[in-house]
């Protein structure tokens, strides 16, 4: 995991994800995909009080909204990092969204995705550079 702090809070991202720089994640397993927000994601959003998700079988694109999560704070618009069909949508989400806040890359993931295009994996961010990203990201707010 590769570790970073951001306003005083110490933050992990794990190695093998990709990520994308409006803060979700993909874990690819073969020919599908776990998609989340990131911890920095969550932060910003505060306590996560609901999300909304698509059903399972739905067609989305790289980039496109599919669903969102509603903080204490603000309603965000989740977005794709690839192109798929929707297989598995967490529905522990439905009861419990705080995981959202204590699990953002375990027991918080939003949905599962046969991956369309496996090219667009090459758009996305490792890591590291994720994790240079958010840093100087809060660079610019602290300035």
């Amino acid at each position: 995991m590769i570790q970073a702090e951001f306003q005083g809070v110490e933050m992990a991202y794990p190695a093998d994800f990709l990520y994308t720089k409006e803060h979700e994640w993909l874990q690819v397993h073969g020919d599908s995909g776990t998609v989340g927000i990131t911890d920095y994601a969550q932060h910003e959003l505060g306590d996560v009080v609901f999300v909304e998700l698509p059903k399972v079988g739905a067609k989305i694109k790289s980039r496109q909204s599919f669903g969102t999560v509603e903080s204490v704070k603000a309603v965000s618009e989740i977005y794709s990092p690839v192109s798929g069909e929707v297989t598995a949508v967490n529905e522990d989400l439905s009861g419990s969204p705080e995981k959202i806040n204590s699990e953002p890359h375990t027991g918080g993931w939003l949905v599962k995705l046969k991956l369309a295009d496996k090219n667009e994996l090459s758009s996305l961010m490792k890591a590291q550079d994720y994790e240079k990203y958010v840093s100087e990201k809060g660079q610019e707010h602290s300035a």
